[in-house]
């Protein structure tokens, strides 16, 4: 009797059709049996927002004609997108979540505001393995061939060993345009920001409004950070959890004569 290939759901946050995530397709469709269940249209920066004032709609598409694949295009966020394809797409628990491949960088604060990593951690809130991946180029035309391999080596080793329950995988790359990729770090979060600025304007109406900018300042100087590596030409892997608890704050605020 056959074995069954591993089940993996796919998503995003650049939406269904963006070139980051067809890559990411490609290079996991050897791995296991694919079901990819994406935004119809871009989430990036929605953090793990869900959607509960608003119908959510989940419809089967085709995106590349020929392609075995099965999809849906879902009106909700990246997290909606994990919720309502394990809840109601899936036939059964999927072995693995993958999202990506973000155009931008997910490393260091980044991964508080990702749609692409709150859709991970997600699945890790069900007890699903999930990796996060992410280029350092948020052009739309971002060259992702050259991730195709690091990607499967990353994925088939978690399909392969698991990960600690509560756990998922912030992958993120460095944009290397003439070198190769110098290898993998594991790594933590590195202490960084970003310091924003807003750009104020006037519409014709006599309204004030404003674009949001700013400039990611790095204030960590440790050498064991995802930024330091992926300065350094090299693929990062932070894991990351959902339990947010500051265990080691607790035995100080226990002393507050609350």
């Amino acid at each position: 009797m056959a074995e069954k290939r591993p089940l993996i759901l796919i998503t995003n946050d650049d939406g269904i059709t963006a070139p980051g995530i067809r890559a990411l397709i490609k290079a996991i469709t050897p791995l296991g049996e694919v079901v990819v269940v994406a935004p119809d249209a871009p989430q990036s920066g929605m953090g793990h927002a869900i959607t509960v004032n608003d119908t959510l709609y989940c419809e089967q598409v085709t995106i590349d004609q020929g392609s075995k694949i099965t999809e849906f295009s879902c009106s909700g966020t990246p997290a909606d997108c994990i919720k309502i394809g394990v809840n109601e797409v899936l036939d059964r628990r999927p072995d693995l979540v993958v999202s990506g491949i973000n155009h931008g960088s997910n490393a260091s604060i980044n991964v508080i505001y990702s749609g692409t990593m709150s859709a991970a951690v997600e699945a890790g809130t069900m007890g699903i393995p999930a990796i996060g991946f992410s280029l350092l180029d948020f052009g739309y035309n971002a060259d992702f061939s050259h991730l195709l391999a690091p990607v499967q080596q990353i994925t088939r080793q978690c399909l392969k060993s698991g990960l600690p329950k509560g756990v998922v995988l912030n992958v993120n790359f460095p944009k290397i345009d003439h070198a190769p990729l110098k290898g993998i770090r594991v790594c933590r979060q590195a202490d960084a920001h970003w310091v924003e600025k807003f750009d104020k304007r006037t519409s014709p109406m006599g309204r004030s409004y404003y674009w949001l900018s700013g400039e990611f300042v790095n204030l960590d100087q440790g050498e064991d950070t995802d930024q330091w590596a992926l300065d350094h030409g090299y693929i990062s892997i932070v894991p990351v959890q959902y339990d947010l608890t500051a265990h080691h704050a607790i035995a100080q605020i226990n002393q507050w004569p609350l």
